[in-house]
Formats: C-alpha cells, sequence, structure tokens
C-alpha cells in the first residue's frame, strides 16, 4: 500500500480558489510584462508588413492593431507601428478635409493626391519592413509620440 500525503485544500469549498502551504507565495506575473513574452524577428518582420500595407486596405485600422497589441513586446514594432499609424491619421485628415472641400471642386483632387500617396507610401513602406528597415514617411502629423 502506498502512503499519500494529505491533501491541503481537502474540505475547502470549491467555489474558493486553493490555498498555497504556510509560508509560500502563488507564482505571479511581474507587472507590466505581456503573457507571450518578445516577439521573434521574423514575426516583427511579418506584423511590420502588415502595419504598413495593411493602411492600404484598412486605414489607420491595421497600424493601430499591430501598435496596441506589439507596443510593449517590441522596440521595432512600437516605432513601425507609430510611424504608420501617424502617416494613416495624416491621410485621414487629408481625406476629411478634402470630403469638405469637393464642394468647390478642389477636394476631388486632394482625396485622389491622398489615396496614392496612401498606395507608393504603404507598399515603401512594406518594403523596407522586408528587408528588416526602419521606414519613415516623408511627410506625417505626429499625433503620438
Amino acid at each position: 500500500m502506498t502512503e499519500q500525503s494529505p491533501d491541503p485544500n481537502a474540505g475547502q469549498d470549491p467555489q474558493q480558489p486553493p490555498q498555497q502551504p504556510y509560508g509560500q507565495q502563488p507564482p505571479q506575473q511581474p507587472y507590466g510584462q505581456q503573457p507571450g513574452g518578445p516577439v521573434s524577428p521574423s514575426d516583427e518582420r511579418t506584423w511590420s508588413i502588415v502595419a504598413h500595407a495593411g493602411g492600404i486596405l484598412v486605414g489607420f485600422v491595421a497600424p493601430l492593431v499591430v501598435w496596441l497589441i506589439f507596443k510593449d513586446r517590441s522596440q521595432r514594432l512600437n516605432d513601425q507601428g507609430k510611424e504608420a499609424l501617424n502617416f494613416q491619421l495624416t491621410l485621414l485628415l487629408a481625406y476629411v478635409v478634402g470630403s469638405v472641400l469637393t464642394i468647390i471642386l478642389i477636394g476631388g483632387l486632394i482625396l485622389f493626391a491622398a489615396w496614392v500617396c496612401a498606395i507608393i507610401f504603404g507598399i515603401l513602406g512594406a518594403m523596407a519592413a522586408s528587408r528588416d528597415e526602419l521606414y519613415r514617411y516623408p511627410f506625417k502629423i505626429t499625433f503620438i509620440k
């Protein structure tokens, strides 16, 4: 017959969390550390491409999601996510101004120019990210520092 050690949680209410033996602390995650740990270099490259090229299809949503998820886990994704997000927010402002100015016909030109810039600079940013380079847009308003 084998001897079993007594269960320290026997007789407790099942709704209560199990108690730790006296003198031992439950394992805790360090404050501010994200689950999942650091991002691998290949994942950094992939998500940098998504941040830059995703703006072509869904505007500021793609870089915003990439930046919010990875800003604390990767310095590169924090930097490139903010860069792409600031550029996409600048384009959003251009789209709003262009839409308002369509009344006096110059708005259509502004909308077309913003759309062309989104495509060209989004592709250039994605290509730079695929080469593991940091990309800086030639113009943007810095909304997020």
